[in-house]
């Protein structure tokens, strides 16, 4: 997804934390007069979406996929998805609802009762959905996920099974600003992130790199998935990082070698 102009966002609603500014949201009828579940998706709209759409199968699947890649085990816990036949009545739905929220073409957000993503049937809907029900899932498994990996996770399965993680403009960009020296690897840096504000648009393509190296790399898979079930156990140290330079003398050259076979 290319986030200088598609930039989607997992947003955190924590009303009682008193270092983090407070998000308030204000109340409007809701639009969605249909409503239908799939498993772990309930699905809202303001127009009739076929239950057997194949975008909603896709959805459905995909939590079978990410669960099995990551080896998390998949949790009931519903994740809600409202959806709006255009993107004028989506855009003016935020602004009613997340009045503090910039405008994105599809959000993820969490509270304390609801995992729910927004999004309008677009151009990118396929695309936009899948990133963000990742979240969902992701966020169902696993309470304290790291900035960087969570959005790396899910630039990586939003462009579906098949295509094994690639996502292609974000390859293209990291070669094209490796080719000028303008950027090297560095995950301690991307750890160091606590906002989706602070994320720029290279910093999503890097958060991919992590991942799809580490996911697509025959013995590297299990430094992640190990890391995701320690986080799981509330285990945060040692990072992820920290685990690479155990394992190889200087991760940032072999994702860097990783980028350079994929090209």
């Amino acid at each position: 997804m290319r986030r200088n102009l598609t930039c989607t966002i997992c947003l955190i609603l924590t009303l009682a934390c008193a270092s983090c500014q407070s998000l308030h949201t204000t109340s409007t009828s809701t639009p969605f007069q249909h409503r239908f579940v799939r498993e772990q998706l309930v699905l809202h709209s303001d127009f009739p979406l076929p239950e057997q759409h194949r975008l909603v199968e896709q959805l459905t699947q995909q939590r079978d996929f990410l669960c099995e890649k990551l080896d998390i085990p998949a949790t009931d816990e519903p994740i809600h998805i409202y959806l709006f036949a255009d993107d004028t009545s989506y855009y003016d739905y935020l602004r009613l609802r997340f009045p503090n929220f910039p405008a994105r073409r599809a959000i993820f957000v969490e509270t304390d009762v609801e995992l729910s993503v927004y999004a309008h049937w677009g151009d990118h809907v396929a695309e936009d959905l899948r990133h963000e029900v990742a979240h969902g899932y992701l966020h169902a498994a696993i309470s304290d996920l790291p900035l960087w990996l969570d959005e790396g996770l899910a630039e990586y399965f939003e462009v579906g099974r098949s295509r094994k993680g690639l996502n292609q403009p974000h390859l293209d960009m990291l070669l094209a600003q490796s080719e000028l020296a303008s950027w090297q690897p560095n995950l301690k840096r991307l750890e160091q992130l606590a906002s989706a504000a602070d994320m720029t648009q290279q910093d999503y393509a890097e958060a991919w790199a992590w991942v799809h190296y580490l996911l697509e790399s025959k013995d590297k898979a299990a430094l992640l998935t190990d890391y995701l079930a320690d986080l799981r156990q509330g285990i945060t140290e040692p990072t992820l990082s920290a685990r690479l330079e155990k394992r190889l003398v200087v991760p940032r050259l072999a994702m860097a070698e990783h980028l350079q076979i994929l090209r």
